[in-house]
């Protein structure tokens, strides 16, 4: 009589298991997940990417230079791309360059990152190809009419979309949108298009938003971090600080310090604006460092001795930053107005650079006569703020732990 034995089944073999196992998912994942199911929250975004794809490729949808030009007697020349890396025609060049160097940068970076992460070669070859534009073009004042030079058979050209450029006039004042001559927003009171000034507009609110409300959740962090984190006479000391600044008005706090300043560039409206932005962020940052102080794993990494430095921002920050980069996106919003305003009111960036608060500005004296001056650059600010809103309501509930678990907004 044989006697028959059964092995002993291996762990984490058996079917229940396998099919209660379910694959690790990134907090970043989780997050996207419970992102896309708000439809509001989606159009939102694809409005923002919409608005980031008009600001980086401003100079490739309207601009007077064309690509390539083959003169009369065969020789190639590329005037926009020599433009692009050393701005004559901009008063903004430090602005126009980041751009531009960031539309070359991105898509090495993807290179580098999906195809030749191993590479360090074809890395470094790359990362000197970003230089090479600094080094091979000028400034030139190219001022030849190329538009006309190719009417009369002195040239030929691949131009941009719209062979305009953002400050050139000679479209006559004032014109309503026409189909003549491709100005579908019209023109300005010096007879400029209306269209090409809101598409390079982008640049200015995209630049005003981002870089300004990045220097104030800095300081905000920095501030609130140190404050929620040591108590006491800090925490004392910056709650008063935070206190005095939220008692000023701060739209008229900027515009006394932008009227005092000898010149206006959109880099002191950045500055101005973050600056004077801060007081939220470190609010919310003291906040949520207070609540995370209290928690084991602070109370672990102090007793391994890890200072104060790396507990703050290895440890408490990464767990307290969400509710943070939602005040972001709100903020960003909260820029775009503040800086259109600015424009309106004549305090924002010197002329001619392109602004959506400036094309408004030139409507004030006749709204209702010159109604194009009024609906496109409103239209352009009000879809860029409520935009950014969407966003910001989405990742608030997408980041909001009982909402994720109650399974639906």
């Amino acid at each position: 009589m044989t006697e028959t034995t059964t092995a002993p089944a291996r762990s984490g073999s058996s079917p229940t298991s396998a099919q209660n196992a379910q694959p690790r998912r990134s907090y970043a994942h989780t997050i996207w997940n419970e992102f896309k199911q708000s439809r509001w929250s989606l159009i939102g975004l694809v409005m923002v990417a919409f608005f980031c794809a008009l600001a980086f490729f401003a100079p490739f949808i309207a601009h007077r230079l064309p690509l390539m030009w083959k003169s009369a007697d065969g020789m190639w020349t590329f005037p926009l791309i020599r433009e692009l890396f050393a701005p004559t025609e901009s008063t903004e060049p430090l602005l126009e360059i980041f751009y531009n160097y960031l539309l070359l940068t991105i898509p090495c970076i993807w290179i580098v990152r999906t195809f030749m992460t191993k590479n360090r070669i074809v890395c470094a070859v790359l990362a000197c190809a970003l230089l090479l534009p600094f080094f091979l073009t000028k400034s030139v004042n190219d001022t030849h009419d190329y538009i006309a030079l190719q009417k009369e058979n002195q040239g030929r050209g691949l131009f941009p979309l719209l062979p305009y450029g953002p400050n050139q006039q000679g479209f006559g004042a004032k014109r309503p949108p026409s189909w003549q001559g491709y100005h579908l927003c019209g023109t300005d009171e010096v007879g400029r298009d209306v269209f090409v000034r809101l598409v390079h507009g982008a640049r200015v609110s995209l630049a005003v938003g981002f870089v300004s409300v990045g220097l104030a959740t800095l300081i905000g962090l920095l501030i609130g971090a140190s404050s929620g984190y040591f108590g006491g006479w800090i925490d004392m000391a910056l709650s008063r600080i935070v206190e005095i600044m939220i008692c000023f008005p701060t739209f008229f706090l900027i515009l006394t310090i932008i009227a005092i300043m000898d010149k206006r560039s959109i880099l002191n409206i950045m500055l101005v604006i973050g600056l004077t932005g801060w007081t939220g962020v470190a609010r919310l940052a003291r906040g949520e460092v207070l609540k995370q102080k209290s928690l084991d794993y602070v109370t672990s990494a102090q007793a391994l001795g890890a200072g104060n430095f790396r507990i703050i921002f290895r440890h408490i920050l990464p767990n307290a930053i969400a509710p943070v980069l939602v005040n972001v996106s709100f903020g960003i919003a909260g820029a775009i107005l503040t800086e259109s305003g600015l424009s309106f009111l004549g305090f924002g960036v010197a002329p001619p650079t392109a602004t959506w608060g400036e094309l408004l500005n030139q409507a004030r004296s006749a709204p209702l006569i010159n109604w194009w001056l009024v609906l496109f650059p409103g239209v352009a600010i009000f879809f860029g703020v409520v935009a950014y809103n969407l966003v910001g309501e989405g990742l608030r509930d997408a980041m909001d732990p009982r909402l994720r678990k109650s399974g639906g907004r």
